[in-house]
């Protein structure tokens, strides 16, 4: 299973989206498009639940070409559980995502329901894993710092977050938008309430760059990571080489 999942990173040298999986036209990025990363937290986030009900300290997603893993350690418990199924032909992470979390959660209701029990449901539910020991030091997620830019900034230029990270981002953000002048400059034919949110875009990522400002959050290199105590998920922590 290592070596299947380490594929994420090594396939032919290929980058792949850590979202959908796509390698194509995404050069050094994390993720194909702001949107496509958005509807994976998403699909992720509608699922909290199902950890909270299991006591979750923090949970992480990940998945190859052919598998998608779901890691969960809860409270007080120094294993990992893990769920490893096999990808859906023709449908993204996120579905089958969805199709495992349903399957443990109407698990973890048929016995709550027999039972009257919540703990038995739980421990029914992780009973279904894949159990390895904890190593408290070396697996827990990392601090990690998160620019503080505005999503709306980010998504007028057509640039990931992750590119926020680049030593040349004064010239990326300029380069981005000249693409986007080019194509919504009202004298080439676009709405001028559009060109402006573009430009103050611009604006607003030039004063980040003169003085870039983060957040501390915890997470992992390549995968998504889901916090027992804020009761969320959160995107890879760094870029992959």
């Amino acid at each position: 299973m290592y070596l299947e999942l380490k594929k994420l990173s090594e396939n032919d040298g290929r980058n792949f989206c850590l979202s959908c999986g796509t390698s194509r036209n995404l050069g050094s990025r994390r993720y194909c498009s702001v949107k496509c990363r958005q509807n994976l937290r998403q699909k992720l986030n509608m699922k909290s639940g199902l950890f909270q009900a299991l006591n979750t300290r923090f949970a992480t997603f990940y998945f190859s070409e052919r598998m998608i893993v779901l890691d969960i350690v809860p409270y007080g418990i120094k294993k990992i559980f893990r769920y490893a199924v096999a990808r859906t032909d023709g449908h993204a992470p996120a579905y089958d995502f969805n199709k495992l979390t349903n399957n443990l959660g109407e698990e973890w209701w048929k016995i709550s329901q027999k039972t009257n029990k919540k703990y038995l449901a739980c421990q029914h539910v992780l009973r279904m894993a894949i159990q390895f020991p904890f190593d408290d030091y070396r697996q827990r997620p990392r601090l990690i710092r998160i620019p503080t830019v505005k999503t709306e900034s980010l998504h007028y230029l057509g640039i990931d977050k992750a590119d926020l990270y680049s030593r040349d981002l004064r010239t990326l953000i300029k380069n981005a938008y000249r693409t986007q002048v080019k194509i919504h400059h009202p004298d080439a034919g676009g709405q001028s309430a559009n060109f402006r949110k573009i430009h103050d875009a611009y604006k607003d990522l030039l004063r980040w760059a003169d003085n870039p400002i983060f957040v501390r959050r915890r997470g992992f290199p390549d995968k998504w990571y889901y916090s027992g105590e804020t009761k969320k998920w959160v995107q890879p922590t760094s870029v992959r080489r």
